[in-house]
């Protein structure tokens, strides 16, 4: 107590009940703020484990080239875009477009084809030499494939052959054989106009080859140029003969202008047309009344009279035949 009487309270401190409860009290707030620390960095792991990309993902990562993804889509794409193009039936056309961009850019450049020289041509024009070989307006000297245009040009039955040069960088050169037209080609009914080996250059005959020699048969197209070499040899025969016919693929009958027919043999040809030939200049056999002549047996002529010339001649028959007197047996 004080000099008043009071209770004076002690300035010491905290006894040992009030550390330790201050100590107990510390020790939990820590103990919770580890414990919530560890919570946390379980949980944080555990979502670093799961959110790692899987191991082919990392080798990926790791061992490809920087935008290799990209790159893969790019073909994928490309891949895409071809096949709705093949399955789409577009392949010529994208490759005539894809042609067409690149000649455009050629001819920008200074590449366009500006002369065009074309030698050789009697029946085929400028223009149609020019489309035959494939070569346009758009086409570019850079691009235009020579040995293509050459056997395009080749191809066609009028050309027996072709050179393409480029001289660059504007200019095209040509130069073609032409077949020449020889005969007219008569097969069930159809006309072709035909070269002399034989392969036919036009499928109609147009007016300008009217005058050329008529063949008709299977085969005749083959044949035809030692045939019409050899009956030229003989002048008058030639000169009123409308055709030649090849029969069974192994001889030759003349038809005519006249409408005679005259039967060749198989062999020795060249003597049968010179002994018709000798006939009509001494006998006028073609100027008489006959239908056909049979050649085919090498030791004899047989002369087939027409309707009139027979019934004629048997009238002229009956008139010299001894008239019976009565009374004869």
């Amino acid at each position: 107590m004080d000099r008043g009487g009071r209770l004076v309270r002690s300035n010491r401190s905290p006894g040992p009940r009030t550390d330790l409860k201050a100590a107990a009290i510390g020790a939990g707030v820590l103990l919770r703020e580890w414990l919530a620390g560890k919570r946390v960095t379980s949980s944080a792991r555990r979502i670093e484990r799961t959110e790692q990309p899987p191991r082919l993902v990392s080798f990926l990562e790791r061992h490809l080239p920087r935008r290799a993804g990209m790159m893969a889509t790019l073909a994928l794409f490309v891949s895409a875009a071809g096949l709705g193009i093949v399955k789409g039936g577009h392949v010529e056309k994208f490759f005539t477009s894809l042609g067409e961009a690149r000649n455009a850019l050629a001819n920008s450049a200074g590449f366009r084809i500006t002369t065009v020289a074309i030698g050789g041509r009697k029946q085929l024009s400028q223009d149609e030499v020019l489309a035959i070989g494939g070569v346009s307006g758009r086409s570019s000297l850079l691009f235009l494939d020579a040995a293509s245009v050459r056997e395009k040009l080749k191809a066609n039955p009028w050309i027996s052959e072709a050179t393409v040069l480029k001289l660059y960088p504007d200019q095209l050169k040509i130069d073609i054989v032409e077949r020449s037209a020889f005969a007219i080609w008569q097969l069930d009914g159809r006309l072709s106009v035909i070269s002399d080996d034989g392969a036919v250059l036009e499928s109609y005959v147009s007016q300008r080859f009217l005058s050329l020699p008529l063949v008709v048969g299977k085969g005749a197209q083959a044949h035809a140029r030692e045939f019409l070499a050899l009956l030229a040899r003989y002048p008058r025969v030639n000169s009123l003969t409308r055709a030649a016919v090849y029969v069974g693929e192994r001889r030759w009958n003349l038809r005519l202008k006249d409408g005679l027919d005259i039967k060749l043999p198989e062999n020795d040809v060249g003597n049968a047309l010179a002994t018709l030939s000798t006939l009509d200049r001494d006998e006028h056999l073609f100027s008489r009344d006959i239908v056909a002549v049979d050649m085919r047996l090498p030791d004899r002529l047989t002369v087939q009279l027409s309707e009139d010339a027979a019934k004629a001649r048997e009238e002229q028959f009956k008139d010299k035949k001894p008239k019976k007197k009565v009374g004869d047996a």
